[in-house]
């Protein structure tokens, strides 16, 4: 274990051109999410659209869920004129966030009274752009940063990504009250040039071929000269698939316990998921207005996530990985009771700053010990790949399993709704308690 640095040196990290570049990339990253999730179920809400039409509409961002499958194609295929103009990474960058741009202008455009499927699949289109633009900003922050910022990039791509959530989210209700939602879209479509600013005046990290990599390319270059008849086309499109895609999933399947880790990382923060589907449409039901969703639930929760986040790593330095995930976990099982409470509360301010801050600070704590876990999870050789599988899994839970949120809130009423969220967080402890007998004992 390496000897801390003093606190000057620790921060002068944060000056370098790459951290500040992972920075402005993060923003880019964080803010199409809420746009397409609580902001968006916002003025969905206040525009008379029913709750299980809210919750279905959560499945719009199914693609977060599902960007493993073309990860391969993005972390290997060239863009005409942009990867020769711009490289690789940067090329993809750009593409994905002019897409972005016009996606989310669009979706502004839409009525949802009268038209709710064509803000579904517009909906639909920032999300797939927004997915495919984080599986590029995630190769290029392991790429460009090295064993001295890697750490320094991880924490400024986390605070990054809070603050464009925080943007689309807390800026986009005090606009609510000030412009039309077309304006409002417009607006937060402008702010992706900050990512686009940083793909441009950064450099291209530079292609590097891991052993492994190594070994496979050898390999199929035996497998093909045995086949000398085979097409050349042929060869180089089986090359491309076995190199980019069986590869990274051959090498996870391998491992003991594979199906297990990946339901975990489904499940882990699921019960928190499917509670943060509904959380906006319970503040408008109670009778908050928008100033003081955007005040207690925006800003306010932000803070007590990049809190939380802060204690997160303490916790791990201190405690460990394993025990970390244990105490997140139940932090966060919890918390949801106390959304239960402020459904019985009504609209009690400071009941409204109490449900935020605990589930906020327990979420970013959560986060913190859990972005550690699929870190370690990850092969060097596949990072991209591999952490676009993970991150995709965690997905899963959080757009597919949570589209039943509306209905299940209409049926059971708030109350029970988030006691039934707590009990949702039972299966990941579950899983926990394996993984721990299983891995825990040589987990540092």
């Amino acid at each position: 274990m390496t000897t801390p640095r003093s606190w000057l040196a620790a921060f002068s990290v944060y000056r370098d051109r790459r951290v500040v570049a992972v920075l402005l990339l993060g923003f880019s990253s964080g803010l199409p999410l809420s746009l397409t999730g609580q902001t968006l179920a916002y003025w969905l809400r206040v525009e008379g659209v029913s709750l299980t039409a809210i919750g279905l509409l959560a499945s719009v961002t199914t693609p977060y869920a599902l960007k493993f499958l073309w990860a391969p194609i993005m972390d290997h295929l060239r863009l005409p004129w942009l990867t020769r103009r711009f490289g690789r990474r940067r090329g993809w960058l750009l593409a994905c966030q002019v897409s972005l741009m016009g996606a989310i202008f669009v979706l502004g455009s839409g009525d949802p009274a009268s038209n709710i499927w064509f803000i579904a699949i517009l909906a639909f289109l920032v999300a797939f752009a927004s997915a495919s633009q984080d599986i590029v900003v995630d190769a290029y922050r392991v790429e460009i940063c090295d064993d001295q910022n890697m750490a320094a990039g991880a924490a400024a791509y986390v605070l990054g990504y809070r603050i464009g959530m925080l943007l689309s989210g807390y800026g986009a209700l005090y606009l609510a009250d000030l412009l039309s939602w077309l304006w409002i879209y417009a607006v937060m479509a402008m702010f992706i040039l900050v990512g686009m600013a940083a793909a441009l005046f950064n450099r291209e990290p530079e292609r590097q071929v891991s052993a492994d990599e190594t070994r496979r390319t050898a390999a199929l270059r035996e497998w093909l000269a045995a086949r000398p008849n085979l097409s050349p086309n042929v060869g180089a499109i089986l090359g491309w698939f076995y190199i980019a895609v069986i590869g990274p999933f051959a090498e996870f399947v391998s491992r003991r316990g594979w199906l297990a880790v990946l339901l975990f990382v489904m499940l882990y923060k699921f019960g928190d998921s499917l509670a943060g589907v509904m959380t906006t449409p319970l503040y408008v039901d109670l009778g908050f207005d928008s100033r003081e969703i955007a005040n207690v639930a925006k800003l306010y929760g932000t803070g007590a996530t990049l809190i939380g986040l802060a204690l997160g790593g303490w916790l791990m330095s201190a405690a460990g990985l394993y025990p970390s995930l244990w105490i997140c976990g139940i932090l966060q099982l919890l918390s949801n009771l106390a959304f239960a409470a402020l459904a019985m509360a009504g609209a009690d301010l400071p009941m409204l700053a109490f449900a935020v801050g605990v589930e906020n600070l327990s979420g970013g704590m959560g986060t913190a010990a859990f972005v550690a876990y699929l870190s370690m999870l990850c092969n060097v050789s596949y990072t991209a790949t591999q952490y676009a599988l993970l991150t995709s899994f965690m997905a899963f839970a959080r757009t597919v399993l949570s589209s039943s949120g509306g209905w299940l809130a209409e049926q059971l009423g708030w109350v029970t709704f988030f006691a039934a969220t707590a009990a949702a967080a039972v299966p990941g402890l579950i899983l926990l308690w394996w993984l721990t007998r299983q891995h825990g004992r040589s987990a540092k």
